[in-house]
């Protein structure tokens, strides 16, 4: 059975192992993260899956997530109303932002699946490398077959 966690101010220490795992996962993610709340979802005593919610801007109602797994199977419907649910009906944000390597082509598929919507920036992630800035809107989020009751 998978259960979340939630780390941020009150619980630094789950926080910080959380941002950890994720950028220890992230190709180029070496510095780490600031400022951030943290989900893990945990399945036994092993954390399959942390998201990293971080470069907030309040006035503009915008969030960053940055995430990583060890296994596929963490994404389900439960996990993806309380990913989503923290920065929409937690923080009120109106959009979220990813950024992904041109070259996660499967995370690329999943979030457009999703309802995020893909730009592409070249050399983003350097000289040779481009980078997708993908957004999902609350609108988008609120409309999405992830985000509907099942029957």
């Amino acid at each position: 059975m998978m259960t979340i966690v939630w780390g941020g101010e009150a619980c630094p220490e789950i926080n910080d192992g959380i941002a950890h795992f994720v950028a220890s996962h992230i190709p180029g993610c070496g510095r780490g993260f600031t400022g951030h709340v943290t989900m893990g979802v945990i399945e036994g005593e092993n954390l399959l899956a942390g998201v990293v919610y971080h470069n907030w801007s309040p006035e503009a109602d915008i969030i960053e997530l940055s995430a990583a797994s060890i296994s596929k199977r963490w994404l389900t419907r439960p996990v993806l109303k309380a990913m989503f649910s923290y920065p929409f009906d937690e923080i009120g944000c109106q959009i979220v932002v990813l950024r992904v390597s041109e070259n996660n082509t499967a995370m690329i598929r999943i979030a457009k699946a999703y309802g995020f919507q893909a730009h592409i920036i070249p050399r983003l992630r350097g000289r040779d490398e481009a980078e997708y800035l993908l957004t999902l809107t609350e609108e988008d989020w609120r409309s999405s077959r992830f985000n509907r009751k099942q029957v």
